[in-house]
C-alpha cells in the first residue's frame, strides 16, 4: 500500500498556505470533506465497492475473499490464465477491476453481499456510527471478521474515521498474528538448540565424573596401602616415631576427605544439570502440544472455511440452493439446539431454501427446556454447537436422542462454516459407503462339482 487510506494532518506552514489560497482552496476541501449527519441520515443507500476510497480496496479484497474464489471470478474479466497466475497477479488484478468499477467490480461488489448476505442483515440494525462500531466491536471479538468488515465498509452510516478505525484494527491484526507465530517458531528452535546443548553437557559432565571416580577410587586404595604400611612401620620402628606418623596419617586423610568433597560437588552439578535439562524438554514438549493444537484447529478451520466456499460456488454456479453442500436435508426435520441468534436466523433461511425444516431451540435460554423434549422424537437430525449450549441442556439432549434413536451432531462453533462443513462430511460419508457397497463382488454361482 503506497499511502494509508486516509488523509495526513497539515503543518502550520501548509495552513498558512491555505489561508492565503482562500476561497480555491476551500472549494477544492468541500469535496473531499467527509459526510456530516444530515447527509448520512437522509442517504439510506450501501456504498459500493467502486465507491471506496482506493486504499481499502486492498484490505477489502484480501480479507473478505479468498483465492480460490478470485481464481474463479477474476480471469473472467481479464487476460490471466485462472492455472498459471501468481495469487499476487490474480489479487492485483481483483484491486484494480475493483478501483476501476465496471462489469468486474459490479460482480466482486455482488460476491460479497451474497456471500455475507448475513452479516449485512445483522448491521442493517445500526442507525449512527456509534451502532456500527459497537457491531464491528463485538465481532473483532468473536473473531468473526471478513463478514463484518465487508458490511461496516458499505454501511450506510459508516463515515471515513469510522473505516479508518476497522482498517487501523485490522491492519495491526496482521501484524500481531504474524509476530505470534514467527516468536512462536524462534522460541522452539532456541529451545531445541538449548535442549541439545544441554544434553553434550551433560554427557560431558557424566564422562568427567565417572573419570573423577575411578581416580578417586585409585587414589582411595593406594592411601589405604600407604596407611597400612605405615601403621606397620610405626609399630616397628616404636614410641620414637609415633607423633610423626600419626601427623602422616592424619594428612592423607585430609586429602581423602578432600576428594570426597570435590565427588559431592560434581555429583551435586550432575543432578541440578539433569534437573534443567528435564525441564527444558518438559516446555519444548508442551511447545509442541501447543503447536500441535493450533494445527488441528487449523485444519478444522481451514476444512469449514473449504465447505462454505465450495458451498457458496456451488450456489453462485447452480442457483438451485439443494445442490449448495445441502442436499442431504431435503425433506427432513433438523432440531439446531444452541447457538447465536443471527447465525440461527442465516442457518434457517439456508435449510430451508434446500428443502428441508431446521427448528431452532436455544437451549433453555428463552424457550421451555421441555419443548426441547418434546420436539427431539419426530427429528430426522440432531445438531448442536458445543461453544454456544450449556451442559445440562447438552446431557439432557444426548440422552434423549439416544431413547428415541435419534442422530445426533456436535459442532465446532455456532458459526454457517461449521454447520455446512457437517453436512458435507456426512454426504461424503453417504458416498464412500455407497462406493464400498457398489464396488463389493457378489459371491460367485461357480461349483467345483457341477460347473
Amino acid at each position: 500500500m503506497q499511502a494509508p487510506p486516509f488523509r495526513l494532518a497539515r503543518t502550520a506552514d501548509a495552513s498558512r498556505a491555505d489561508d492565503s489560497a482562500g476561497t480555491r482552496l476551500r472549494a477544492a476541501d468541500a469535496c473531499c470533506a467527509p459526510p456530516s449527519a444530515a447527509q448520512l441520515a437522509g442517504s439510506k443507500r450501501r456504498t459500493r465497492l467502486a465507491e471506496l476510497d482506493p486504499h481499502l480496496h486492498c484490505s477489502v479484497i484480501g480479507t473478505c475473499l479468498s483465492t480460490h474464489e478470485l481464481r474463479k471470478l477474476v480471469p473472467r474479466f481479464t487476460d490471466l490464465d485462472r492455472q498459471q497466475a501468481s495469487d499476487l497477479e490474480i489479487h492485483h488484478a481483483a484491486v484494480e477491476l475493483a478501483i476501476a468499477g465496471g462489469a468486474g467490480g459490479k460482480a466482486l461488489h455482488k460476491a460479497l453481499d451474497e456471500r455475507y448476505a448475513g452479516a449485512i442483515r445483522r448491521f442493517e440494525q445500526a442507525r449512527d456510527e456509534e451502532a456500527v462500531l459497537a457491531l464491528w466491536n463485538e465481532s473483532l471479538k468473536n473473531g468473526d471478521i471478513p463478514p463484518a468488515y465487508w458490511a461496516l465498509m458499505t454501511h450506510p452510516y459508516a463515515t471515513m474515521p469510522v473505516r479508518q478505525a476497522a482498517f487501523g484494527e485490522l491492519h495491526m491484526l496482521s501484524h500481531l498474528v504474524g509476530a505470534a507465530n514467527r516468536a512462536d517458531i524462534r522460541r522452539l528452535v532456541a529451545l531445541e538448540e538449548e535442549n541439545a546443548a544441554l544434553r553434550d553437557k551433560i554427557e560431558r559432565q557424566q564422562s568427567r565424573l565417572h573419570e573423577i571416580s575411578t581416580q578417586r577410587d585409585a587414589v582411595t586404595a593406594q592411601l589405604s596401602e600407604q596407611i597400612v604400611k605405615l601403621t606397620a612401620q610405626a609399630s616397628r620402628q616404636g614410641s620414637n616415631d609415633t607423633a610423626g606418623l600419626a601427623d602422616e596419617v592424619k594428612a592423607l586423610q585430609e586429602k581423602l576427605a578432600e576428594a570426597d568433597q570435590r565427588l559431592a560437588l560434581h555429583t551435586s552439578r550432575r543432578e541440578a544439570a539433569e534437573q534443567r535439562a528435564l525441564q527444558e524438554q518438559e516446555t519444548a514438549e508442551a511447545l509442541r502440544e501447543s503447536r500441535d493444537q493450533a494445527l488441528d484447529l487449523l485444519k478444522t478451520v481451514q476444512a469449514e472455511c473449504h465447505a462454505l466456499e465450495r458451498a457458496t460456488l456451488d450456489a453462485l454456479d447452480r442457483p438451485d440452493a439443494r445442490r449448495a453442500g445441502l442436499a442431504d436435508v431435503a425433506g427432513k426435520r433438523v432440531v439446531y439446539v444452541g447457538g447465536r441468534p443471527g447465525s440461527n436466523a442465516a442457518l434457517k433461511a439456508l435449510v430451508a431454501s434446500a428443502g428441508g425444516e431446521l427448528v431452532v431451540h436455544d437451549g433453555g435460554v428463552e424457550d421451555r427446556k421441555g419443548l426441547l423434549a418434546a420436539a427431539l422424537p419426530g427429528a430426522d437430525l440432531v445438531v448442536f454447537p458445543v461453544d454456544c449450549i450449556d451442559h445440562d441442556s447438552m446431557n439432557m439432549l444426548k440422552r434423549v436422542c439416544e431413547r428415541h434413536q435419534v442422530d445426533y451432531h456436535p459442532l465446532r462453533t455456532a458459526s454457517v462454516a461449521s454447520f455446512i462443513d457437517l453436512f458435507s462430511r456426512l454426504q461424503s460419508d453417504r458416498s464412500a459407503a455407497q462406493n464400498a457397497a457398489a464396488s463389493a463382488r457378489p459371491p460367485s454361482a461357480f461349483c467345483l462339482r457341477h460347473g
